[in-house]
């Protein structure tokens, strides 16, 4: 009896202990949870946001300039067609990489037209979208539907978190305003308006309330890779209303601009925002809005009709439209062709202008790109294309991304009456 009772006793105190042992165990998993969420709080949030602080930039108090690149096709690319981007445009020494949240279609169907071709077989960066759609429309609910899957909002879902691996910092354009993708004009056509009405997106009940749709579902979602609220990211350096919004005349884009820039600043307070706009003769009037914190202008001298030895003074031109407002302005496109004599040493120049000119927020290049799956480069029909190839051209991007990410280049370029 006494050997059994020992051996009861034995029973239960290994039970006790296991209990115990259980409990404790689950009050450290408990605290290793609330461990990792107070980790991801202290990493994410407005603390850790890039922000305007007068004519300039700054994270954490300190400037941040930009130098950065542009690419169309990440949203819808391959992962592997996205890594091969990133990582080049960490070769570059680049910070920001801007992107446009796209593809747009009408309905998967067909009973509704898209106004691209949406099963087009070709490379992502020639517009193959290979089935992707971030938003369609439901021709039997007559709504707009929102793709949260593999194929739709995901693919941004990777390329956010991608680019948070890599410390790249993403400027994200709602929308395309082109049709290349859908874009705006994919909008106007689910209500029939085939004609590229610009004044329609802009003017109709419908299409502004499914924008606002649209920017509600991407500002409020949560990453299904990091976990991460999009409103919460830092690596989301800025919103964009949308990429070049062609709407005018100019009192119905300020109109237009004004609603949607309070609506996005009523979801998300805290991320950057600008309108997209890229016009060449607008003279950045947005900037009087006071929840668009930064301007934006894309620059072509054959576009705008001047040799490239002018665009240097349209440079200086924006910055100070900027300086006017007391708010950055980034060069947010740019490009030469390459068949045009000294690429390089126009890039050259114009870089060394926005490096030298405290007004001047930064530059993003048109376009960055690498290889297709396919193992070709894109068709590059314009020439601006910028390949990770050691060539002059590359060479004069990374040292301008180099000197102008360098903390202490930031803060000889700014000034000190820049950083009050």
């Amino acid at each position: 009896m006494t050997g059994r009772r020992i051996w009861a006793a034995a029973l239960l105190s290994v039970g006790l202990l296991a209990a115990s042992g259980l409990f404790a165990s689950g009050l450290f998993a408990s605290d290793s949870r609330q461990s990792a969420e107070e980790s991801r709080a202290e990493k994410n949030g407005p603390a850790n946001f890039v922000a305007r602080q007068g004519g300039g930039f700054v994270l954490k108090g300190k400037p941040f300039r930009v130098a950065g690149v542009n690419n169309h096709y990440l949203t819808y690319g391959s992962e592997a067609e996205v890594l091969r981007v990133l990582d080049d445009a960490v070769a570059m020494h680049a910070n920001v990489v801007r992107i446009f949240v796209s593809p747009i279609i009408g309905s998967p169907d067909g009973r509704v037209p898209t106004v691209f071709d949406w099963k087009s077989d070709h490379d992502s960066s020639n517009l193959g979208v290979h089935g992707v759609a971030m938003a369609s429309f439901d021709p039997d609910k007559k709504e707009m539907r929102i793709n949260e899957g593999a194929d739709g909002l995901q693919k941004l879902d990777f390329v956010l978190a991608a680019a948070a691996r890599r410390k790249l910092r993403l400027i994200v354009a709602f929308v395309d305003f082109w049709g290349y993708t859908g874009g705006a004009r994919q909008f106007s056509a689910w209500y029939g308006d085939l004609k590229e009405d610009y004044r329609f997106f802009a003017e109709d009940p419908r299409t502004k309330a499914d924008y606002k749709k649209f920017v509600q579902a991407i500002v409020t979602r949560r990453n299904s890779l990091s976990g991460v609220a999009y409103k919460d990211d830092p690596a989301i350096f800025a919103w964009e209303l949308m990429n070049e919004p062609d709407i005018h005349p100019e009192p119905l884009f300020m109109a237009w601009t004004s609603e949607m820039a309070r609506y996005v600043k009523s979801l998300d307070p805290h991320h950057l925002l600008a309108s997209g706009q890229g016009s060449n003769d607008y003279k950045m009037q947005e900037l009087q809005e006071p929840e668009i914190d930064f301007g934006t202008w894309h620059g072509y001298p054959y576009w705008m009709k001047i040799p490239p030895e002018q665009f240097g003074e349209k440079i200086t031109q924006y910055c100070a439209i900027g300086a006017a407002f007391d708010k950055p302005v980034l060069l947010e496109e740019f490009g030469l062709a390459r068949s045009v004599a000294g690429q390089a040493d126009h890039y050259r120049d114009w870089l060394s202008r926005i490096e030298g000119d405290g007004h001047c927020a930064g530059w993003l290049v048109w376009r960055l790109v690498a290889r297709q799956d396919s193992g070709q480069y894109p068709e590059d029909h314009d020439q601006f294309d910028i390949h990770n190839d050691g060539s002059p051209t590359w060479r004069v991007l990374e040292d301008s991304a180099r000197r102008m990410t360098s903390s202490k280049a930031a803060i000889r370029s700014l000034g000190e009456n820049q950083l009050r």
